[in-house]
């Protein structure tokens, strides 16, 4: 048997298999019980500044820029 045909065989049973189970992780992890906040909370991003955009929290500028100043 060459070597291409052994790796084919390989790819087809048993990459494919670690493939399906990461898969079969990944759909777990993602609908985990304690993840519903993390959702919900990700989801609600573009909303909690309704009023006004959101802005840095010290509004005198970046800290490059206020070395700059002195």
């Amino acid at each position: 048997m060459d070597t291409y045909s052994l790796l084919r065989e390989i790819a087809d049973s048993w990459v494919l298999l670690a493939m399906f189970v990461f898969f079969l992780g990944v759909v777990v992890w993602a609908f985990r019980p304690g993840s519903r906040k993390v959702h919900d909370d990700t989801a609600n991003i573009p909303f909690r500044h309704e009023d006004k955009p959101a802005g840095d929290r010290d509004t005198s500028g970046s800290s490059a820029q206020r070395e700059l100043r002195q």
